[in-house]
Order: C-alpha cells, then sequence, then structure tokens
C-alpha cells in the first residue's frame, strides 16, 4: 500500500475538527460539516478517480497484521465518546439560538454516524473482546446497541434475502425502507437474544440477554450526560442535552440506515431449496471504490468484498470488478435516495443491466 493511500484514512479526523472550530464560530458555520462530506467529497472523488488496487495474496498478512491500521480504529471510539462529551459540555454552558442548536446536532450527528457507526461497524466485526467493546461504546453514543447483535449475527446472515429488514427491494423507496429497517432489525435482535438464550435453557428476560443490558447502558450515559449538563450550568435538570443527544443519534442512525438502503439495493441471492439460499458472494452488495470517499469511510464502500469475507480489515478489502457497481460514491448516491424519483430513474435501469448480464452469465455457466 502506498504511503499517500496509508495517511489518507486520516482524512476523518477532519470532520469533529471542523465541527469543534464551527462551534467556537456559531451561526450557519456548522453547514461546514454537511458541506464538506455531500460537496467538497464529491469534488475530491471526481479530481483524484478510482482506486482499483488491490493486495497481493503475499502482502496480505502483512497489511492485515499491521497495528496502525488497527490503532486509527480504536482510537476513533475514544475521540467519539469524547467528542459527543464535549458537544454537551458546550451545550450546557453556552447559549445557542434555535437554529444553532439545530446545527450543531446535525453536525455532531453526521461525525457520529457517518465516520462513527461505519468505525463501530469495522471493530464490531472483528474477533477481540477489546474491538467488540469498542464497537459497543461507538453505539451507545447514539443509542443504537442494538446494531451489533442483528448486524453481526442477522444481516450477515440474511443480506439480500425477503428475511433481512436492512436489505432493500426493487422499487422500494427509502422513505419505505426506513420504518422496516428501524424496527425490523430492533426486533430481529430481540428475537435472535432469544433463541440465544433459549439453547441455553434460558428466558428472553433473563439478565444474560444482551439486549436488555443495552437498554439499561444507553439510558444510564443519557441520564449521565443529563446530569453532567444540569450540574455543569447549576440549573435545573437539563431536558435540551436528552432532545440534543437524541436529535444527533437520529441523524447518526439515518445516515447508517441510508447506507443500508444504497447496500444492497435490489439485488437478491438465489434459493436453493426451501427456506435456503446461496452463499453470500460479492455479486450481491453494491461496490464503489472513488480514492477519496473509500479513505473517509475506512473502505466501507468496498462491501461486496466485506460480506463476502467479513473478517478482513478494512485495509485488505479488494476491488471486485465482477460485483455491481454504483455510479457514484456514498455521499452522492444518499442525496439521491432521498429523492426516490431520481433514485429510481438511476438505479432502476444499472439494476436491470447487471441482472441481465448475471442471468447470462449463469445460464452460460449451467
Amino acid at each position: 500500500m502506498t504511503l499517500t493511500k496509508r495517511l489518507s484514512f486520516l482524512l476523518c479526523y477532519v470532520l469533529p475538527i471542523l465541527t469543534v472550530l464551527a462551534e467556537g464560530v456559531g451561526g450557519l458555520s456548522y453547514l461546514i460539516v454537511p458541506f464538506t462530506v455531500f460537496i467538497i467529497l464529491p469534488v475530491l472523488d471526481v479530481i483524484l478517480g478510482r482506486d482499483d488496487s488491490n493486495p497481493t495474496d503475499s502482502q496480505f498478512l502483512k497489511l492485515q497484521n499491521d497495528s496502525y491500521f488497527r490503532y486509527l480504529t480504536q482510537t476513533w471510539a475514544y475521540i467519539q465518546l469524547t467528542f459527543v462529551i464535549w458537544s454537551v459540555y458546550r451545550i450546557s454552558l453556552f447559549p445557542h439560538t434555535t437554529s444553532e442548536f439545530l446545527l450543531f446536532a446535525i453536525a455532531v450527528g453526521i461525525v457520529t454516524g457517518g465516520i462513527g457507526i461505519t468505525v463501530g461497524h469495522e471493530l464490531g466485526h472483528k474477533n477481540t473482546q477489546y474491538e467488540q467493546f469498542l464497537s459497543k461504546m461507538i453505539y451507545m453514543t447514539v443509542c443504537y446497541m442494538h446494531f451489533y447483535i442483528e448486524h453481526n449475527r442477522g444481516h450477515h446472515t440474511h443480506v439480500s434475502t425477503p428475511s433481512d429488514p436492512a436489505s432493500s427491494k426493487k422499487n422500494q423507496s427509502f422513505y419505505q425502507f426506513y420504518p422496516q429497517t428501524v424496527f425490523g432489525a430492533y426486533l430481529s435482535a430481540w428475537e435472535l437474544e432469544k433463541k440465544r438464550l433459549s439453547k441455553l435453557g434460558l428466558t428472553v428476560w433473563h439478565y444474560r440477554n444482551e439486549m436488555i443490558w443495552y437498554a439499561v447502558v444507553t439510558i444510564l450515559f443519557l441520564s449521565g450526560m443529563v446530569i453532567m449538563g444540569s450540574l455543569l450550568s447549576g440549573n435545573s435538570i437539563r431536558l435540551d442535552v436528552i432532545g440534543f443527544l437524541l436529535l444527533q443519534s437520529f441523524v447518526a442512525f439515518s445516515l447508517l440506515e441510508l447506507t443500508n438502503y444504497i447496500e444492497h439495493y435490489g439485488l437478491k441471492r438465489n434459493e436453493v431449496s426451501n427456506g435456503k439460499y446461496e452463499k453470500v458472494q460479492p455479486i450481491h452488495s453494491w461496490n464503489q471504490n472513488y480514492f477519496a470517499s473509500n479513505a473517509l469511510l475506512f473502505q466501507l464502500q468496498r462491501h461486496s468484498d466485506h460480506h463476502a469475507n467479513a473478517g478482513r480489515r478494512y485495509q485488505t478489502l479488494r476491488h471486485f470488478e465482477e460485483a455491481p457497481q454504483l455510479p457514484f460514491g456514498y455521499e452522492v448516491m444518499i442525496l439521491i435516495a432521498l429523492f426516490p424519483p431520481l433514485w429510481f430513474s438511476m438505479m432502476n435501469p444499472i439494476l436491470e443491466s447487471w441482472e441481465k448480464k448475471k442471468s447470462h452469465e449463469e445460464i452460460h455457466s449451467s
């Protein structure tokens, strides 16, 4: 891997710095965060182009075990926790107009969701208890701890099948998909815990149910932030802290679900027998390979390889040319997904062309 690419993964740290600077200025300055993500980043994608480089087999082990990449994600977990606590400190001690309050929460949510949940997702797939703990800590700050269970044990098993609430269907708008994935994933996480505990001979309400603990931890975190804000300001209970944290959480997990909508739109795994589906392959996820947005998102856009090989660390994920390719990076696709007619007019022809190509290849290979 080139030095430029190694250093490119530091790009994520720009966003919390911009948020801190904007909080010092106030007014409309918070818009620098969404402007950077949704305007500057796409421009950089066009300027810097795509990155189709893949690590060779001989490079894989060295790259997979390179501690530099591991430290970047592990450090982010502490930065995110500190960043959220700092935002509560600012809300508690410094006056904000209504618009500043809203824009500040949106800016924080873009950081904690766009980068934070991406890092939490990366850490949550690793087999060390330390990294899994850091993943859960990140999810705690955005009130979405159930994602750890549902994504790892649910989504990765049922992806691109009717059983997966996080896989969007063809001609399903994001606004139809949103309640399906938000509520469906939460219920799925409870069901997964119920099945796990049942195998141990325990009821769903047993204290070892992780969903119960996640709810307790999240409530304690929110309560702790309210207490901190109240003590700092010396006033009565600061309910605005709860409002701020819930708003930034809503922004954060909505960005996650927009990403989920994009990553598997309309793609299907073949059913090989009643209720049994073919093995997950790179062709069951949309892929994109722009250099700048991939750097910001720790190569999440190489999603095809991630689903085919979930244990690979982000720096070793490969580009698959044979996988279906998105026309733009995630940041542009997210904006397009918010306008269903535009999304359908762009993505349906690409999806249909891909389906024909896949069908043709399956006929010739059989």
